[in-house]
């Protein structure tokens, strides 16, 4: 087998504007929701400590009550998407201005 090595899109030089940089906490909320209502549909619950065989998560709690170390991920993610969006050309629009 082939040893993976990832290729994500080059964004080194993409600078988001004072908008789509607060964008990314609303970002960050809702990526966390989508993976807490998918393992909560998938028969996980809250618990203290991680146990995969027991379907218990810590983070199984609204995003504000997140560690900083947990919610630091998820902005992470949206801050690359937001940039990998205008690395492909797109451009980000908010509707009204």
């Amino acid at each position: 087998m082939a040893t993976y090595q990832p290729r994500p899109i080059e964004t080194s030089r993409v600078v988001l504007s004072d908008d789509l940089v607060e964008l990314t906490e609303k970002l960050a909320e809702n990526a966390h929701d989508h993976w807490a209502k998918r393992r909560l549909a998938d028969g996980w619950t809250w618990g203290a400590a991680r146990d995969d065989a027991a379907r218990k998560h810590p983070c199984l709690v609204p995003y504000d009550q997140l560690p900083e170390s947990e919610k630091e991920y998820d902005r992470d993610s949206a801050i690359e998407t937001l940039r990998a969006i205008i690395a492909l050309g797109y451009r980000i629009e908010r509707a009204g201005r």
